[in-house]
């Protein structure tokens, strides 16, 4: 028998192979040769590796959570080698060992290098420790983590340090969840369930991606049994979701566990268009072999359907890794498994120490064994293919779209209408680029018809003389956080997402999740390619009072504008002209998740193309202006700007000199935050020439007049000379007068108001 086929099928230290792992895998060496992917000496030596580099890379992440010191001859550690207080995600991290060594296994025996993503961020050390044994670092790590005792123990030493710097961010490029600096990282995985709602919005054809699932947020988060629906072939690559079973969340088991465990997960798996698969997740054999399979399996089933011997859905592979918590080292499948499973801290409790250096011999690799099986997994050079640090989601190439010429606009008409009709075309004239449109509810209703009728809902079992297409391009869902991850995801593609107003919230976490991430990588000076993607807010709080209060909520934009202006900018276009025009500016900048109150209502036209093109690239525009104007209106929101001129005329007429800026981009105004926000925001020479100076002010927002108070503190003139007319919180079954009525902001209030300030000059 094969030297190196033994050497494997005798495991290493606490990894060992099953009988249906070794006979899975004898199969894939088989294929993989009859392919000729990969000579069958290769492939066992490969698999012989990985164990040992999964063996030592549970090692190297149960020191980043008690050592301060690291000996790479297998010493025994005392206690002065020990954190004081040690702190990580360690037992879910050590499930992820195995499956991140077998990611990488898969690249090596297929000579392809795939994309991953993990859901469960806070379970980084795993990638980390891995990382940093295979060299597959970003250049902050390789320069910081050499692959000795000094660099390993720094790695240790920074792993929850807390250090900040004089800049007041952390020094350490390490994190407790996935970062910019974690190699091949695209997404932090702090908000549990995200990464189950994208991975299968994420690669294009010819590109493939794994993604590591928890069953925690299988719990947390609803809609990813929601994937096999969406997934085709000709417009997406191969997708190979893993769910990590480990039948555990902090302080008890999941809800999945409790209802039947993997049984129970199977089945419903099945019944939503799931082919599952079991295996061990304790092996990184099991996850090489499941990976190349899926992706097998998926691509057969895709050319069954463009033979037309298989119709849509799919059944999409997924594997079902069933381990214990924290397997591998002492404490595992506890609850204290989840954080840290020994009893004290190693520096000051005996039992502990002791336990921890039981567990780490059985760990233990050699450094000239594991020299060996590093420098034969790392066969990049060889393969002619990118190592894992740069595979194609993490180093995006987008296509820069053409920019379709807007027509100018007369009369009255909706906003959402126009923006509407121009989207369409934006979209024929990138035929080449994938489209996703986030739908939680009646996209109709919106005043989407031509995009809707053009790109079409995703369904299964397309319905005739309806919207609706095996490939539309349209995401609908009953689920806003759902749907808004299809446009987040595509990230190679055209993306736009429109809701509600009052159920927007729900995509906040996802929504700040990538904005978060975006700007880290601007901070560090990464290229962000990926087009900022429009979540456009319709039917809202101010015209949508036929449906009760619920309905009129404008908490996303406000919880928006607490986050950072070059990022997550908040618009308030006053008019469709203005709409349009901001639709073209967006659609030419990156790394933004841009909020638009949008009406869909018919509204009046305050200006030209060119004026509206102005007031997108300065943020605000004077529309009327007296000399030495007595008040100055600032007007945030459509309706509110209608009501703001009808005001500012009559107190014209009545010999009264006036001033009315429709503020489209509030955050343009903001005292910047630090210093990225101070390149995007206006100085205040700029300031002054888009807002003129005055000393009286009457600001009618959209908003609650609290947050705009503070967005636009450094326009206020003072508590006797500046008021804010806001939502506060008055609402029910009425139209858009009587919203305005009751929440004080109709013509006759604001005139009173105007009065009432005016008055007090004398």
């Amino acid at each position: 028998m094969n030297n190196d086929k033994n050497k494997w099928l005798a495991g290493y230290g606490v990894i060992s192979h099953s009988d249906e792992t070794v006979a899975r895998v004898e199969n894939l060496v088989q294929i993989l040769a009859d392919k000729k992917l990969c000579n069958t000496n290769q492939a066992w030596q490969f698999f012989a590796a990985a164990d040992r580099v999964a063996s030592m890379g549970l090692w190297t992440t149960v020191h980043m959570t008690y050592a301060q010191q690291v000996y790479l001859d297998g010493r025994t550690m005392q206690a002065e080698d020990f954190k004081l207080v040690p702190e990580g995600h360690t037992g879910g991290a050590l499930n992820i060992v195995p499956a991140y060594v077998g990611y990488l296994l898969a690249n090596a025996l297929s000579g392809k290098t795939r994309a991953w993503l993990m859901g469960q961020g806070h379970c980084v050390a795993a990638i980390d420790a891995v990382n940093v044994m295979t060299r597959n670092l970003e250049a902050e790590q390789k320069a910081r983590y050499a692959f000795n005792d000094a660099g390993l123990s720094k790695l240790c030493q920074d792993f929850y340090s807390y250090e900040i710097g004089d800049n007041g961010k952390p020094v350490a490029p390490l994190g407790s969840h996935v970062n910019v600096f974690t190699a091949g990282g695209i997404s932090e995985g702090g908000y549990l369930g995200f990464a189950g709602l994208q991975y299968v919005h994420m690669p294009l054809p010819e590109q493939e991606l794994v993604s590591f699932l928890s069953d925690g947020a299988f719990e947390e988060q609803r809609g990813s049994d929601w994937a096999a629906r969406w997934w085709r072939g000709e417009d997406t690559g191969l997708v190979m979701p893993i769910m990590i079973a480990n039948g555990r969340r902090i302080d008890q088991r999941t809800t999945m566990s409790q209802s039947g465990g993997v049984h129970w997960f199977r089945d419903h798996l099945r019944l939503n268009g799931f082919a599952p698969i079991d295996i061990d997740g304790r092996d990184p054999a099991a996850f090489a072999w499941a990976i190349i399979t899926m992706a097998f399996d998926l691509e057969q089933q895709h050319q069954e359907v463009l033979a037309g011997t298989r119709e849509y859905p799919v059944r999409l592979p997924y594997a079902i890794a069933e381990t214990i918590k924290g397997f591998g080292f002492p404490g595992a499948g506890t609850n204290a498994a989840h954080n840290l499973p020994l009893p004290k801290s190693c520096a000051n409790d005996d039992e502990s120490r002791e336990l921890f250096n039981t567990g780490c011999q059985r760990l233990f690799v050699p450094q000239e064994e594991l020299h060996k099986a590093l420098a034969t997994l790392n066969c990049h050079a060889a393969q002619h293919r990118e190592e894992e640090k740069d595979h194609p989601l993490r180093k995006l190439k987008v296509p820069t779209p053409k920019i379709p010429v807007s027509q100018a606009l007369t009369g009255n008409t909706s906003p959402m209408a126009a923006i509407d009709e121009w989207f369409v075309q934006f979209v024929k004239q990138n035929a080449h680029m994938r489209v996703r449109v986030g739908n939680p509810d009646e996209m109709r209703s919106n005043r989407m018809n031509k995009s809707l009728d053009y790109l079409k809902h995703r369904v299964t079992s397309p319905e005739s003389g309806v919207a609706e297409s095996l490939h539309g391009s349209v995401i609908t869902a009953l689920n806003e956080e759902a749907i808004v991850s299809a446009a987040l995801a595509n990230k190679q593609g055209i993306n736009l997402a429109v809701t509600y107003e009052a159920f927007a919230v729900k995509m906040l976490g996802a929504m700040r999740q990538e904005a978060i991430f975006a700007r880290h990588m601007l901070e560090t000076g990464r290229d962000v390619n990926w087009l900022t993607v429009p979540i456009l807010l319709s039917s809202h709080t101010w015209e949508n009072g036929k449906n009760e209060q619920s309905h009129q909520d404008p908490t996303l934009c406000e919880a928006w504008l607490g986050e950072m202006a070059d990022v997550a900018p908040v618009f308030f276009p006053f008019d469709a002209n203005c709409a349009v025009a901001l639709m073209r500016s967006l659609y030419q900048q990156t790394a933004k998740v841009a909020a638009l109150v949008v009406p869909k209502n018919i509204t009046p036209l305050h200006c030209t193309s060119e004026q509206a093109r102005q007031a997108v690239q300065d943020g605000a525009i004077e529309l009327l202006c007296d000399d030495a104007p007595e008040i100055q209106f600032l007007a945030i929101g459509a309706y509110q700007l209608s009501a703001v001129l009808k005001v500012a005329q009559e107190l014209q007429q009545a010999g009264r000199r006036c001033s009315v800026v429709a503020v489209v981009e509030p955050g343009r105004f903001r005292i910047p935050r630090d210093e990225r926000e101070t390149e995007y925001v206006h100085s205040d020479t700029q300031v002054a020439r888009i807002i003129p100076p005055v000393q009286t002010r009457l600001i009618v927002t959209h908003t609650h007049p609290e947050i705009m108070t503070g967005v636009l503190r450094r326009l206020d003139t003072g508590a006797s000379h500046m008021h804010v007319l806001g939502y506060r919180n008055r609402g029910g079954t009425l139209n858009v007068r009587g919203m305005q009525q009751a929440n004080g902001q109709s013509a006759p209030q604001i005139m009173q108001q105007a009065n009432k300030m005016l008055n007090s000059l004398l």
